[in-house]
């Protein structure tokens, strides 16, 4: 296994967690960052008002995009292990 086939695999890899993790960290920006203005607007200071909403729209994210995520690693995994042959040379 060459160092170029390890960095195509690490580089590989992480672009599948920036892509699996995308959906979740920008739902949790977008009700972080509404929760804020609210808290805002109202001059409510409660600093634990948003963990709620935040895991709620996480697992609501979850269960709409559970599916693409789950798509993604398998098809990243069956790569990897198919051309597992070619690695160990």
């Amino acid at each position: 296994m060459t160092e170029g086939q390890v960095l195509d695999i690490m580089r590989e890899a992480f672009y599948n967690i920036i892509i699996c993790s995308a959906p979740m960290l920008f739902i949790s920006l977008i009700v972080g960052l509404v929760i804020s203005i609210f808290q805002t607007v109202t001059s409510i200071q409660e600093q634990t008002l948003t963990f709620v909403p935040k895991i709620l729209s996480i697992f609501i994210a979850l269960l709409i995009f559970g599916s693409f995520i789950m798509n993604t690693i398998v098809g990243y995994m069956t790569t990897l292990w198919s051309n597992f042959s070619v690695y160990t040379r």
